[in-house]
């Protein structure tokens, strides 16, 4: 009896073991099922030659709202009044595929899924453009990666001083911030005016991010550098330790335009030691105590809070930092709308609209078509989304990188073709992963896919390189980046021959000829078809081997390090 009593306990032990294995399974292999539908299948009721690239796509602004549509109007034709100006020719425009991904790069950081391609093609042309756009301001993925870089626009890239900075949780506030489409003067005064522990009030780590330069709390000198670059657009960090002597910074009302000066700075600074490190209450307000030795002083004086320019925007009483974030967020304060509207519209093109994102000089006048942008954007109550649906439905974002005329740095800067731009390190890793994957990977994705995700970008952002702070730096490839590429683990992981989770292996599985192996191929890491030529040399490939799943990862790999695939064009 006992020993029938202990191969019964063993026996439900292991029942029990199994059935916790078998449960896990489920849930790390959860969303992994792949219908051969969404590689395999064109979307019906709708004519092939529509399925497929055209330059001559019908007008997507026929989608949008009238009077957006009238600002992006407004923004054609003062791009094209400038391109007469300069007797430029301007590209065509450039097909919707194209428009596509560079909306899923700009936006999510990663190119389009097999899936959200076969959802595209079920529409009519002229609906695609801005449904894709309507998708990805919607998604998370767009949320937590416009997160991710707002994060290092506001706080820097590095890790921060330990326990009182948190990184993280200053991220998903900005994801939660995109999320509800709070409007941009919003999360201003919320950064400007935080109080709390940076636990509790995740804005508040916008302050503590100093904290290891600063004397056991927020370091003002470096706030204020940190304000007048991200909120303004301003360079003004020379004037900390002296006066401008070259012409470099001007300060004033534009009526009335004058040399930067030292006090400029300090007196922009002094705003910042209201914030107060109050121990376990975390950042609190206080009264402004800011004591400064100019150049030519011989001894300290108490400096006053006081704005570099545009004084009558901001209320002459109350709370230093609440009066700080008004005059930030004013719709009169024209520059930092302005700086606003240039850092969305580099986040879109991968480079700066000028010379540099946060170097807009107050005496240098705005170009038409920001002097539209601004003006729509403080009329709508600082909204991003439609601020960059203006953009990105304007000819300047849709036009084709490629054209019939030979094609000069002029054409370039003036916007008469699409900027050929680099991937940065994420969006190249993230655009690796989802090649591989049939279906959109987000949120929903199994946790196994998630896992992989996350994992595989980390791995990969250590060894390929990371830009940093400075994140429209225009650096060249180095040999070890290409290496990585070539070799990587990444890149490998992704086109081997797995059933259960690579686009690799679907695309052999349910594809119906080796036409559409190529095909297919193509929209997966391209998000575009083969021409003519591209498809008769990997079909010939392809019907010469025996082993043709090794020819399909061959395919893959390929493409992956294509230099088409590491430009956004």
């Amino acid at each position: 009896m006992p020993t029938i009593r202990h191969t019964s306990a063993v026996a439900l032990r292991w029942m029990w073991l199994t059935a916790v294995l078998f449960l896990a399974a489920l849930y790390l292999l959860s969303g992994l099922t792949v219908p051969p539908s969404p590689v395999a299948t064109e979307p019906k009721n709708v004519s092939a030659a529509s399925l497929m690239p055209s330059a001559s796509s019908p007008d997507p602004l026929s989608e949008l709202p009238a009077d957006l549509r009238d600002v992006v109007v407004q923004l054609n034709q003062a791009r094209a009044n400038r391109l007469a100006d300069l007797d430029l020719e301007s590209a065509d425009v450039a097909d919707w595929t194209t428009i596509c991904r560079r909306l899923s790069l700009s936006l999510v950081g990663t190119g389009m899924s097999m899936q959200e391609i076969r959802q595209l093609q079920s529409l009519t042309e002229s609906e695609r453009t801005a449904r894709h756009l309507r998708n990805l301001l919607s998604s998370t993925r767009h949320h937590d990666y416009w997160a991710e870089r707002y994060t290092r626009f506001l706080v820097g890239a590095e890790e921060g001083p330990f326990l009182v900075f948190r990184r993280r949780r200053f991220r998903h506030w900005l994801a939660d911030q995109f999320a509800s489409n709070r409007r941009y003067d919003g999360i201003v005064r919320d950064l400007i005016t935080a109080e709390g522990l940076w636990t509790d009030r995740p804005e508040v780590n916008f302050y503590t991010v100093t904290y290891d330069s600063g004397d056991d709390g927020p370091d003002p000198i470096r706030l204020a550098a940190r304000t007048s670059r991200v909120f303004l657009g301003l360079r003004i960090d020379c004037l900390q330790c002296h006066d401008d002597f070259l012409g470099n910074v001007s300060l004033g009302d534009a009526d009335d335009l004058r040399f930067g000066t030292q006090q400029d700075f300090h007196q922009l600074a002094a705003f910042f030691t209201a914030a107060r490190s109050n121990g376990l209450q975390g950042v609190r307000n206080g009264p402004v105590d800011y004591q400064y030795k100019y150049l030519d002083s011989d001894q300290e004086e108490s400096v006053p809070a006081a704005v570099p320019f545009g004084e009558a925007w901001m209320p002459e009483s109350g709370n230093p930092r609440r009066r700080l974030a008004t005059w930030l967020t004013s719709p009169d304060n024209r520059q930092a709308a302005r700086s606003a509207v240039s850092h969305v519209w580099a986040l879109l093109f991968g480079r700066a609209r000028g010379e540099s994102v946060d170097n807009l000089p107050l005496d240098e006048p705005m170009d038409a078509e920001t002097k539209i942008l601004v003006d729509d954007f403080i009329a709508n109550g600082f909204d991003l989304r439609r601020l960059i649906a203006a953009i990105v439905m304007s000819d300047e974002f849709r036009v084709d990188s490629r054209a019939g005329f030979h094609v000069t740095a002029r054409h370039d800067a003036a916007g008469a073709v699409f900027p050929l731009v680099r991937l940065r390190p994420e969006q190249i890793a993230g655009s690796v992963i989802q090649s591989s994957r049939v279906h959109t990977i987000d949120r929903d994705s199994s946790f196994l896919v998630q896992l992989q995700k996350f994992g595989g970008t980390n791995d990969f952002l250590k060894r390929y390189g990371d830009r940093g702070e400075d994140e429209f730096a225009a650096d060249a490839t180095t040999i070890s980046q290409r290496l990585v590429m070539l070799n990587g683990k990444l890149v490998d992981e992704s086109v081997d021959y797995n059933p259960v989770l690579n686009a690799s292996a679907h695309v052999l599985m349910f594809s119906g000829d080796d036409d559409e192996i190529v095909r297919n191929a193509y929209w997966c890491v391209l998000n575009r078809p083969p021409d003519q030529e591209e498809s008769d040399h990997f079909v010939a490939r392809l019907d010469a081997t025996d082993y043709r799943r090794g020819a399909i990862e061959d395919l893959f790999w390929t493409l992956l390090n294509s230099s088409e695939f590491a430009w956004n064009h």
